[in-house]
């Protein structure tokens, strides 16, 4: 209705959120974008406050990903070196000898896709809609809560423009979350140097190599260029095998992660107190909150257990990346120590990496890889390789977190298994021999 003094409450609070857009306010924007885990960049500012804007007028439900995109883009494209025809040629010839020294150490087959070599812009553009994936139930979680919270904290005299104005401040919450996940997808553009580097499938069962970070992750080992391009093309390579032949393990591990997320809960008693205690001119300390991880509080039995779940799947399958690497990559001469620097960066991550991890409250790197790489050996030396890669056929076989602390279950089960299929193939054979003997010569 025309005259729903709802209506007009609404309105009241959208003039207000665009005078303070359009600068009429006390508040520096750069202090704005600064909580908003932006740079102190004029023209990122300027995109930021068109943004919100444009957010102010949706009447969207959802969140608007395509900010997030556009902001990794920004990011992701001033830093982007066009790849010289010269690197290019090595780092496909890397490839083509990758497929041949893995068919010796795995028996999942090769790709039926041609491996790519990407840009940082190309990446970040490319896996964005994964990490919106992952991102959007806490992403929704704290848009909500501010919306509740802001509702129950506003002075007497605002309470009914902020009873209407819920949608407006979900679609800014949105924005600002959104626009945060740009800027950390961009930083990682810089960081990674392959599709399967977070160990998440990103690119599903395609492959992909960075030659730009390729390069800077090589820059200052002390080890020939090719063998840090031969060893990282053999990496990307394994990971996209794995996901080629298991068919349900992307699926499997986004959904264990996207549910592990929608149980995080934001900590409204904080989120109050930061209300509370907002001063206009320090926004800072509404970014601090957010990218801490102090708005997510500790996680409860539940998913303490789905979590630990999640962790033994996202190891088995890192483990197993390393095994079949160290066994494909023998012929390198500095392979162990590649192999090294890999695990050492994998173990601190990047300061994006860590941005993402208390964004959405999900570290990415497994913390018994060691365990389970330890694992895939031992089962490697006691059934071979080609018993070992069955297990990957389905979520019900797969080696489970017991496992990885005890393989004997494990290898036994493996190993009767294989002497089944053995004797199932020497009856074949017995009756086929028996069947051609039986048989009249010509004469």
């Amino acid at each position: 209705m025309a005259d729903d003094p709802r209506n007009d409450n609404e309105d009241e609070f959208r003039d207000m959120l665009r005078e303070f857009l359009a600068g009429n306010s006390d508040i520096d924007p750069a202090r704005l974008a600064s909580a908003a885990g932006l740079p102190a960049d004029p023209e990122l500012i300027k995109r930021m406050m068109e943004q919100l804007q444009t957010a102010l007028q949706s009447s969207g439900e959802g969140i608007n990903w395509s900010i997030a995109r556009e902001q990794a883009k920004n990011i992701a494209s001033p830093t982007t070196v066009p790849t010289l025809p010269a690197e290019r040629s090595a780092l496909e010839q890397a490839f083509h000898v990758a497929e041949l020294w893995l068919d010796e150490a795995t028996s999942l087959s090769p790709l039926a896709t041609t491996p790519k070599l990407m840009s940082r812009t190309e990446w970040a553009t490319v896996t964005m809609p994964v990490w919106t994936q992952l991102a959007e139930p806490v992403a929704t979680s704290i848009a909500n809560a501010l919306t509740q919270v802001l509702r129950e904290q506003a002075p007497e005299e605002m309470a009914g423009m902020m009873q209407s104005a819920g949608q407006i401040m979900r679609n800014l919450g949105g924005t600002l979350f959104a626009m945060q996940l740009g800027q950390v997808v961009g930083q990682l553009s810089s960081e990674v140097v392959s599709g399967g580097d977070i160990g998440i499938p990103l690119l599903g069962d395609d492959a992909a190599l960075l030659p730009q970070n390729v390069d800077g992750f090589g820059r200052g080992l002390d080890i020939p260029v090719d063998q840090v391009q031969l060893y990282l093309a053999v990496r990307e390579l394994a990971h996209a095998r794995l996901f080629r032949q298991a068919k349900w393990l992307r699926l499997h591990v986004l959904t264990s992660i996207t549910e592990f997320a929608r149980g995080i809960r934001v900590d409204t008693d904080r989120l109050e107190e930061l209300a509370a205690d907002f001063d206009p001119s320090n926004p800072e300390a509404l970014r601090e909150a957010v990218t801490s991880g102090a708005l997510i509080p500790p996680k409860s039995e539940e998913q303490l257990a789905a979590l630990a779940r999640l962790e033994s799947m996202l190891a088995l399958i890192e483990g197993w990346v390393d095994v079949v690497t160290a066994k494909a990559t023998l012929r390198l001469p500095r392979a162990d120590a590649i192999a090294e620097t890999v695990r050492r960066r994998r173990a601190s991550g990047g300061p994006a990496e860590s941005a993402f991890g208390t964004l959405v409250g999900l570290e990415l790197r497994p913390r018994r890889l060691r365990e389970a790489a330890a694992m895939w050996r031992k089962v490697t030396d006691a059934v071979g390789p080609e018993a070992r890669d069955t297990v990957w056929a389905h979520p019900d076989v797969m080696p489970t977190g017991a496992d990885i602390d005890d393989p004997s279950a494990l290898i036994a089960r493996l190993g009767e298994t294989e002497r089944v299929e053995d004797d199932i193939d020497r009856a074949i054979d017995d009756l086929l021999n028996d069947d051609r003997g039986d048989r009249p010569r010509e004469e």
